[in-house]
């Protein structure tokens, strides 16, 4: 784990093996610049770290590096020289982005020094924050399974420069959502035989015991005697049971109260709709919503956020067997709504709509309630395969998550939920509702099918995170991975505290 520590000296005299600086471009003249810091070492130096970075064809861009031996005059060896962008746009992602290049540098060195929390985007703590986010996950590498020696060496970054009281704030910040969202990385990434529902709800347990969170763990026979038909109908062809987990954090000085659902399907073959194989490859993300829920909690509470929050995780294994259920099986639902189920695969509603309607249960009443799922693959074709899908029955909710997720840089786009023209697409021959049809438009049916269990008048929105929760492309923005990417943690934490 990674330590963080300011540090108030010249940047040059900071004991460090390797020390960050960074570099702007000029669009108008293409010129490089260096920051101040930058500048500073350069004198004591007696050289040009600009001609530095043109001898190397660095141009400032972000991602762009360059490294330079340094001389005697400076402690650290070695000078890591990193672009931020333009100039006249330099923004906390560019410094995310730079220090997350930075450290893939240097990680296998002992000790880093950083300035880059120094350059001015009108906001030190967030600078410092971003700082902070982009070496963390950055440096992040899931390891559990892998045998040998982890190569990299860092064990220290040491903030230098900048207002002491900022960069206090802002690291203490992005601690805390930076190890959030390598949590839910952590969870995604694992297996899915080593996180089936049972395991899954002890390692959650595990996960609140130094917290003031209650934990509650439904087995099935508490999920069969609160009538979450959904939920058992997805479970019904696994050899394990399902588990429904309920996180009670009541802080004291609470604003508000907001509800958060996960879908948890630790594993999605489809059920009897079966997955061809290649659609099973990367169903251990499914549960990437629950994640997300369980890190958020965790996270806010860790940092005392003043707002009471309820998280549901709705974990369940989709499986096919002899007791599976079947496509044109009718369910009834927690709050009696009755279901066909055409299609065992689009199953993630089906668990999430007992859920949604057990919030009218909860004590204080929810302000606001949200839901994250990797729900529809036609979320992907609509919006490729690194933004979120909002849609919310409350324009003010979804454009305070969308504010959000611009100071995270995890971008997300609203989609309409067209009830005039869908809404009937959902409605059944033989029951109350069905859980798929009409042609198109998968993730805005999948959105009406679950408005049907929102609590009358309730605030809701629903993210639909199928396309960014997991990468199975190149590292991306230079802190996000392959495979599981924490997406949306840091939105929805960004969202609770401000």
């Amino acid at each position: 784990m990674l330590t963080f520590r300011p540090d108030e000296a010249h940047p040059g005299d900071v004991e460090a093996d390797v020390l960050v600086l960074g570099v702007t471009c000029d669009d108008a003249d293409a010129q490089v610049q260096v920051t101040d810091p930058g500048r500073a070492i350069g004198q004591r130096l007696g050289i040009d770290l600009v001609d530095a970075c043109r001898a190397v064809d660095m141009d400032g861009t972000v991602g762009s590096c360059a490294i330079v031996p340094a001389g005697d005059a400076v402690t650290a060896a070695l000078l890591v020289l990193v672009g931020l962008g333009r100039s006249d746009a330099v923004d906390a992602d560019g410094v995310r982005a730079a220090s997350a290049t930075a450290v893939r540098v240097a990680s296998r060195r002992d000790r880093l020094a950083t300035t880059l929390h120094t350059v001015d985007i009108g906001d030190p703590a967030l600078a410092a924050r971003a700082v902070v986010e982009g070496t963390e996950l950055g440096h992040y590498v899931f390891r559990d399974f892998k045998t040998g020696d982890d190569a990299r060496a860092l064990t220290e970054v040491v903030l230098v420069g900048g207002d002491r009281d900022a960069v206090e704030v802002g690291t203490a910040r992005g601690r805390i959502s930076a190890d959030a969202t390598m949590l839910a990385r952590d969870l995604g990434n694992t297996p899915a035989g080593d996180k089936r529902p049972p395991a899954f709800a002890d390692r959650v347990v595990e996960l609140f015991a130094d917290l003031p969170v209650e934990v509650e763990v439904w087995d099935q026979a508490r999920i069969e005697a609160a009538g979450f038909g959904g939920h058992l109908a997805v479970a019904a062809g696994s050899a394990v049971e399902p588990r429904f987990v309920q996180l009670r954090y009541r802080p004291d000085d609470a604003t508000r109260h907001v509800a958060l659902v996960g879908k948890g399907i630790t594993f999605d073959s489809g059920g009897l709709s079966l997955k061809t194989p290649k659609g099973m490859e990367w169903m251990k993300i499914d549960m990437a919503g629950a994640a997300s829920v369980l890190a958020t909690v965790r996270a806010a509470a860790t940092a005392e956020v003043p707002v009471a929050l309820t998280g549901m995780l709705c974990l369940a294994e989709n499986m096919p067997s002899g007791s599976a259920t079947r496509p044109g099986d009718v369910i009834t639902m927690y709050d009696g709504t009755t279901v066909e189920v055409l299609n065992t695969d689009a199953e993630g509603r089906l668990v999430m709509a007992d859920a949604l309607g057990w919030s009218a249960e909860l004590d204080p009443p929810v302000d606001e309630l949200v839901d994250i799922a990797t729900l529809t693959g036609a979320a992907i074709h609509a919006l490729g395969p690194r933004y979120t899908v909002v849609m919310a029955n409350d324009d003010a909710l979804a454009e305070s998550l969308l504010a959000a997720s611009a100071v995270s840089a995890e971008p997300m786009w609203r989609l309409p939920l067209a009830e005039a023209e869908y809404g009937t697409d959902v409605v059944s021959d033989v029951a109350d509702v069905r859980n798929t049809g009409g042609t198109g438009a998968g993730t805005i049916r999948a959105a009406l099918f679950l408005q049907t269990f929102v609590p009358d008048g309730q605030s809701w929105a629903h993210l639909d995170i199928a396309g960014p929760a997991f990468n199975d492309e190149s590292v991306y923005g230079g802190y996000v991975p392959k495979q599981a990417t924490g997406i949306p943690v840091r939105t929805l934490l960004d969202w609770l505290w401000d």
